[in-house]
């Protein structure tokens, strides 16, 4: 499986539309914490947008008196109207400035709401394993989860309040031009031709045909920003990765193979990002275009009714302002395509990722299960077990498998047989197979995978506690804890914050696994392959360790070292299935 993560497959395009996908966000931040306060602050927005609506239509009935002053000369109607410019540009900044703080203040809560969510389906039990298992979608949820949610939660504030002014300033100054110019006609063919709202259609007109233009160019962008996202997380990811294991590259000598690795993800990157570069490229021709028209078109359009005399020199500038502004707002669309594209790009990428973690992950990958039953306290068993693996079907020896609390019982694998699948079967990490696996109703079952611990970041105490709270066990407790596994150097710094994973050292991190164990005294410990890697002295210290937790019941799969004898009353091996058909595990 991690191999599977270390190369994914190309993602597969999302069939479910953009609305749908909106939907469904909706849909989840309606359960958020925070859901109020968004819809609070969507509706400040919505009204401080209006009152800049209002603002905008009051400056540009002023361009009329303003300018008309100038044509008359008259230097007392000049000073009254800079004195009415001023009271509206000061009450339009005030709006700015207002509409700024809470637009920033929207996108803090909807990425808020939207993290949590994802992150609150992604570490249910077991959720974050089957996504990992899933295929491509299981690559690189963090980036997802960080970046993606970042960027979609900037660009849907910023394009939603920019959409929402276009609106309301287009339902404005249609108005404008409609007054202006309802009774425009043209003389042609030796009559008049009455054209009611020429300047409002000629704007609709121009604003329809440069969107029109704009999405044939640049609809490809869609598609092109979510395969560079795609190829940005396997790069990330594959750097992340030389990062986590820089002794085991450089102790090998495979720097030159690793740069070889990153360089073919750095050139997918590349060429990724180069035919995004050649789509804003081309859609550049269509948006700059329709730009430098956009000089010069407002003044063309409202030039017959100056010349016509139906305006003076200061109602055409008010008409060509009204333009300007209905213009402007009906090429939205043109103007934020090339955002719209890459919103809807992060919009695929996290939509995809939440309808992922909502479904059932474990149901998709098919096949028969093992079943899992509430079984009587103080007994763990096992029934008939078989596990699907990799080269067959695996199995115990005996047909039922009882251990009871303060029992030990070894799992010894024959070759061929895989046993960290049976530890994850066991844990409910690997379902497929048959026979029935009963828990004991009520009491912790403590996993210990093969090799070193998950360690936390965070004090050396948290590191024993987790997951319990550190105020759970005394100081004494941790203290005695440690000095079981023989790691007393380590007393003064349970106090401390420390990157632990790489402070200690391997056999320090295994032996601060089996501290955890001691402090906490699960009713049940079941480890895979723990022994192995530690010398004769220091396993004599575990098994003394583990040999005093009366009333836990261990199962350990795998060799047993010196403790085959000391510690374990039950032994019974993992072999393979008799007649066995090989059959490829699904996820």
């Amino acid at each position: 499986m991690s191999e599977r993560a270390e190369t994914p497959r190309a993602e597969p395009v999302a069939r479910v539309g953009v609305f749908r996908q909106v939907g469904e966000l909706i849909g989840a931040l309606r359960g958020s914490p925070v859901s109020k306060k968004l819809v609070g602050l969507i509706g400040a927005i919505v009204v401080v947008v209006g009152l800049t609506a209002y603002g905008q239509i009051e400056l540009n009935s002023w361009n009329k008196p303003f300018y008309d002053a100038i044509s008359r000369r008259d230097l007392n109607e000049f000073i009254v109207q800079v004195g009415v410019f001023a009271v509206i540009a000061g009450a339009l900044l005030v709006l700015n400035v207002a509409q700024r703080w809470l637009g920033e203040t929207l996108q803090l809560r909807l990425r808020e709401a939207v993290v949590n969510d994802l992150v609150g389906l992604w570490l249910q039990p077991r959720r974050a394993f089957w996504l990992q298992a899933s295929g491509p979608m299981g690559a690189h949820p963090d980036q997802r989860m960080h970046e993606d949610t970042l960027k979609l939660c900037d660009l849907s504030v910023n394009l939603g309040v920019g959409l929402l002014q276009a609106t309301m300033l287009f339902g404005s100054f249609a108005s404008v031009l409609w007054v202006l110019s309802k009774d425009f006609s043209i003389f042609f063919n030796g009559q008049d031709h009455v054209l009611p709202g020429f300047m409002l259609w000629a704007a609709i007109a121009y604003a329809v045909a440069g969107s029109l233009v704009t999405y044939w160019v640049g609809n490809g962008l869609i598609s092109r920003n979510a395969e560079r996202y795609a190829r940005e997380g396997e790069l990330r990811f594959s750097l992340t990765r030389i990062n986590e294991h820089l002794d085991g590259i450089s102790l090998a000598g495979g720097e030159a193979d690793e740069k070889r690795r990153v360089a073919v993800h750095f050139g997918d990157v590349l060429r990724a990002t180069s035919r995004v570069v050649l789509g804003l490229t081309n859609l550049t021709w269509a948006t700059a275009g329709f730009g430098w028209i956009t000089v010069i078109a407002p003044t063309l359009v409202a030039a017959p009714l100056y010349f016509s005399g139906k305006v003076s020199f200061g109602g055409l500038m008010m008409a060509a302002a009204a333009f300007t502004q209905a213009q402007s707002s009906l090429r939205w669309f043109v103007d934020n395509f090339s955002i719209i594209a890459d919103w809807r790009a992060t919009l695929l990428r996290v939509t995809d990722l939440r309808r992922m973690l909502a479904s059932d992950l474990e149901a998709q990958a098919g096949g028969s299960r093992i079943a899992y039953e509430e079984g009587e306290a103080g007994t763990l068993a096992m029934e008939a077990l078989d596990v699907r693996s990799w080269n067959g079907h695996d199995r115990l020896d005996v047909p039922a498998l009882v251990v009871r609390r303060g029992q030990c019982a070894l799992i010894l694998g024959t070759p061929g047989t895989e046993k960290t699948l049976l530890f994850r079967a066991l844990a409910g990490l690997w379902p497929w197979g048959s026979g029935t696996v009963r828990r004991p109703d009520g009491e912790t079952i403590h996993y210990m995978p093969r090799g070193t611990p998950y360690i936390p970041r965070g004090t050396l105490a948290e590191v024993l506690s987790y997951a319990m709270e550190p105020t759970t066990y005394p100081r004494e407790a941790m203290v005695a804890a440690l000095e079981s596994v023989g790691l007393q150097r380590l007393e003064p710094l349970l106090d401390r914050t420390g990157r632990w994973e790489s402070d200690l050292s391997m056999d320090e991190q295994l032996r601060l696994g089996f501290a955890r164990v001691v402090l906490q005294e699960p009713p049940w410990l079941v480890m895979d392959e723990a022994f192995s890697a530690f010398d004769d002295d220091t396993l004599e210290l575990i098994i003394g360790a583990l040999g005093k937790l009366t009333r836990t019941g261990i199962i350990h799969i795998g060799s047993a070292g010196g403790a085959h004898d000391r510690l374990f009353t039950q032994v019974v091996h993992l072999v393979k299935a008799p007649h066995d058909v090989p059959e490829e595990p699904r996820p």
